[in-house]
């Protein structure tokens, strides 16, 4: 017996030589039509939110117990005023993964621009330390989203797959095994 008959891959060997060019074309077809629905639904999505990153994954413990490493937080982004409690999402200039962390102090100027503080709730420092060299406040331009709702723990498989790259081969893998074993 050999290593596809015991792997019971000798059928779907045979199967992938035996697809012909139109069903071959359909797959890739079908393929393209899901990632266009959800690269447009992802652009919807961020038309209605006002955010360039609709949905963000919380990477770390620093917002427990308010939010968890993994918990899918769904954000907006609207004209309305930053207020001190709020849970925003903001991006620092020079890092390219956004920090979810509370608002914990608001500074007006008498120009009108408000510039906030922010803070992990489960850090016992402020932010200053994260932000780029020489900011010490935020502005409006720094926002990424603010927290509307979340899913707790969805967003764990994106973290396993970035830290775990073989897995993200192996799942992608696995579809694409489904794929040809069940197609019509």
């Amino acid at each position: 017996m050999g290593m596809m008959d015991s792997l019971g891959l000798s059928g779907l060997a045979g199967g992938v030589q035996r697809m012909d060019k139109r069903q071959f074309l359909f797959q890739i077809l079908s393929f393209g039509m899901i990632v266009s629905s959800a690269l447009m639904i992802w652009k919807g999505l961020m038309v209605v939110t006002g955010s360039e990153s609709p949905i963000v994954v919380v990477l770390s413990g620093s917002m427990e117990p308010a939010f968890h490493r993994g918990d899918l937080l769904f954000l907006t982004n609207q004209d309305e005023p930053v207020r001190v409690g709020e849970i925003v999402v903001f991006k620092i200039e020079g890092r390219d993964i956004p920090i979810v962390h509370r608002v914990i102090k608001l500074h007006e100027k008498s120009n009108g621009t408000v510039k906030f503080l922010t803070k992990g709730d489960n850090n016992s420092v402020d932010d200053r330390g994260l932000y780029a060299p020489g900011q010490l406040w935020l502005t409006k331009k720094d926002i990424v989203g603010r927290a509307r709702g979340f899913l707790p723990y969805v967003g764990m498989i994106t973290i396993y797959m970035n830290e775990y790259p073989k897995l993200k081969y192996g799942i992608l893998g696995l579809l694409a095994l489904y794929v040809l074993v069940h197609r019509e």
